[in-house]
Order: C-alpha cells, then sequence, then structure tokens
C-alpha cells in the first residue's frame, strides 16, 4: 500500500490565514498548520499584543508569520487583510474562518444593534472573507477553506438566538460555497460544542459533561486537529464536522 512521504512537514510551502488567530481556538489551529509546515498570515481585530506574540511563537519554530490587523465586519478591511497577506507571502491556499462572537441574546430583549453585530461578525465576515480569498485559493491548485460554524448551529439555545442563527448561516454558507468554488477549492466546517480553555471554572461545563457520551468537554487541540483533518482530507468537501464528546446524539 502507498504511504505518504513524512520526511516533510505536511503543508510545507503553503500558506494559510486565520481570521481570529491571536487567542484561544484560532491561535491553536494556527500554531498547529504551523507545526504542518504551512506559513501563516493571523488576522487580530484588537488584540495586537497576543496576535505579535502568536506571531513570534510560530516563527520560531522556522515558519513566516504576519500578523494583520482588520475588522472583518467592515468589507473594505477584509479586502485590504487579504491584499496585505498576498503582499508580504505571493500566495493563498488555506483560509479558516475563525473569527465570531459568543453573546447572548433572547428574542423579548434582543436590540437590532445586537442582532447586527453578531451576524456581521460571524456570518457576514465569514462570506465576504471567502468572496476575498477565492481567487487566490483557485490559483493555489490546493485551495481550502475551513469554516468554525458551531454545535449552536444546529441546536436552538433561546438564550442566543442570534449566535444560534448565525452559525447555522455558517453551515448553509459552507454548503453552498462548496459547490460555488468546487473543483478548485474544497469548504467545509467545524462545528464545536463546548470547549475549555486553559483557566476557564470548571463548573462551567459540569452540566454539559453530564450529558455529552464521551463525559469532557473539548480542548483547543482537539478543534486545532479536526481543522488539520479537513485541510488534508482530499475527498472531502461540503461536510460539517461536528465536533462535541457526542452531545448531539
Amino acid at each position: 500500500m502507498l504511504q505518504r512521504d513524512t520526511s516533510e512537514p505536511s503543508l510545507a510551502g503553503r500558506v494559510a490565514l486565520v481570521t481570529g488567530a491571536a487567542k484561544r481556538l484560532g491561535r491553536a489551529a494556527a500554531l498547529r498548520l504551523a507545526c504542518e509546515g504551512a506559513d501563516l498570515a493571523i488576522h487580530y481585530r484588537t488584540s495586537k499584543d497576543s496576535a505579535e506574540a502568536a506571531a513570534r511563537e510560530i516563527r520560531a519554530l522556522g515558519r513566516g508569520c504576519v500578523a494583520l490587523p482588520g475588522d472583518l465586519r467592515d468589507v473594505s478591511q477584509i479586502r485590504e487583510l487579504f491584499a496585505a497577506a498576498v503582499r508580504h507571502f505571493g500566495r493563498l491556499d488555506i483560509l479558516v474562518n475563525n473569527a465570531a462572537v459568543f453573546a447572548p441574546g433572547r428574542l423579548e430583549s434582543s436590540t437590532e444593534a445586537e442582532w447586527d453585530a453578531v451576524l456581521d461578525a460571524n456570518l457576514k465576515s465569514q462570506f465576504f472573507c471567502a468572496q476575498a480569498a477565492a481567487p487566490l485559493l483557485k490559483r493555489s491548485g490546493c485551495g481550502v477553506i475551513v469554516n468554525l460554524a458551531s454545535l449552536g448551529g444546529l441546536q436552538p439555545w433561546p438564550g442566543h438566538i442570534p449566535y444560534c442563527v448565525s452559525k447555522a448561516g455558517v453551515i448553509m454558507l459552507t454548503r453552498c460555497l462548496a459547490k460555488a468554488l468546487a473543483p478548485e477549492v474544497r469548504v467545509n466546517a467545524v462545528a464545536p460544542g463546548t470547549i475549555t480553555m486553559p483557566g476557564d471554572p470548571p463548573e462551567w461545563d459540569a452540566e454539559y459533561v453530564q450529558r455529552a457520551p464521551l463525559r469532557r468537554t473539548g480542548a483547543p487541540e482537539d478543534v486545532a486537529s479536526a481543522v488539520s483533518f479537513l485541510i488534508h482530507a482530499e475527498f472531502i468537501t461540503g461536510q460539517i464536522l461536528v465536533l462535541d464528546g457526542g452531545r448531539d446524539l
């Protein structure tokens, strides 16, 4: 049986842009791709110091990395973000649409401004990032988009209605983009359940752990592994990988 040559990092020579990569899941995904050989464009909105620290960590691995600012609710800033990445690296092979906000929002109390803020940050941004990336990824010859959805896009959480709607939109956006960009570019999504970050109080997750068959929450590394898997899975497109320890069963 033929086996892949593992003497070189599997993403050597490829360039990835990860949105919201200064902290948390985006940072974990960026570091994972750097460990696999990719050069990184790290996007941030306000967390400049954290983004620069992540960039230094990636450069210490021997990879190229640049930290780039931008408010992804503004389409003009999205376009400048991708233009800056191309000016720096000359190409783009991978887009990880991670940037998002998680905010409460009930039917009786949500305002128009709160609705717009969540939908713009979580759904509008992913569409226009994909639009800006598409011609670059098509030229790559191995273009991939991985969107970050959520278990909240599959389950109704009445305390977080705008968030759930935005992530349900990401799921349909993923499927639409997979058809629109095939065969040159593959598009998939990861839908995490509760992911425990270092320092999070354990009591926050007690109910989730009790109801999940695997009896634990996820870790940032679980999400990074799922992102990596979808980047490498060359015969998968338009799919949503639910990463929830079985919570949705």
